[in-house]
């Protein structure tokens, strides 16, 4: 798991990606102003049981769901009390709806247990949970806390960092250890939601739109293989 404080970054021969990281980050800001989490929610709970659900589905199918059950189960309290078989039916069409369902119950009760109901607001708490990884924790610690705890690895932040050159890591953690050594703490939160963005918009994983990329002439895959890559 990466350090809460990433060490220095070790001498490495590639010290261009230090000099790029920040200028890519400015110009996808400008392009991307509206990059922000695509979740719906109203508070804490709703944050962490969203990013619970959106494993291995997209954010507007977890949207449709939740209207639902936020409206039909609202608050831990409610989902905590409801037969399981209920939760099941309402998160049905996502993937995994089941071992999501039994996550999201047992995550009430322990709310409601441990915490007065309330969402736990540090790394430990929330990683102790069922259901809830480093991923979903970065995700509610930044969104729901304001507190830049990691950077949140998904599948869009693992593909461009690789193709920025801002890693060569596959393991998602190592990821993250080397975002947190690129990037100021306080850009951690943005330096995901502006990658998600642009990799859900512009640099597809199957066809990279790279003629359409404001970072093409910074970014090493399209310079280096004539935009091919598309590890």
């Amino acid at each position: 798991m990466p350090p809460d404080v990433p060490a220095p970054a070790p001498p490495t021969r590639d010290r261009g990606k230090t000099l790029r990281a920040p200028v890519v980050l400015d110009l996808l800001a400008q392009e991307l102003p509206d990059a922000v989490i695509a979740l719906e929610f109203s508070d804490r709970w709703e944050l962490l049981a969203a990013t619970m659900l959106s494993a291995q589905s997209t954010d507007v199918k977890v949207n449709e769901v939740t209207r639902v059950l936020f409206r039909d189960l609202p608050g831990p309290e409610a989902v905590a009390a409801a037969p399981l078989e209920r939760i099941e039916a309402l998160i049905g069409s996502l993937g995994l709806f089941r071992q999501k369902a039994k996550n999201l119950q047992a995550t009430a009760r322990l709310l409601l247990e441990r915490h007065g109901g309330e969402v736990p607001g540090t790394m430990a708490e929330l990683t102790a949970l069922p259901g809830v990884a480093r991923k979903t924790a970065n995700v509610v610690l930044a969104n729901g806390f304001g507190r830049n705890e990691g950077v949140v690895v998904d599948t869009h932040v693992a593909r461009l960092a690789r193709r920025l050159r801002f890693t060569r890591e596959q393991d998602p953690a190592k990821i993250e250890r080397d975002l947190m050594r690129l990037f100021p703490r306080q850009r951690w939160l943005e330096v995901a939601d502006l990658l998600i963005h642009h990799g859900r918009r512009t640099c597809l994983a199957r066809s990279p739109r790279c003629e359409a990329c404001v970072i093409e002439p910074l970014c090493p895959s399209s310079q280096e293989a004539g935009c091919t890559d598309k590890r």
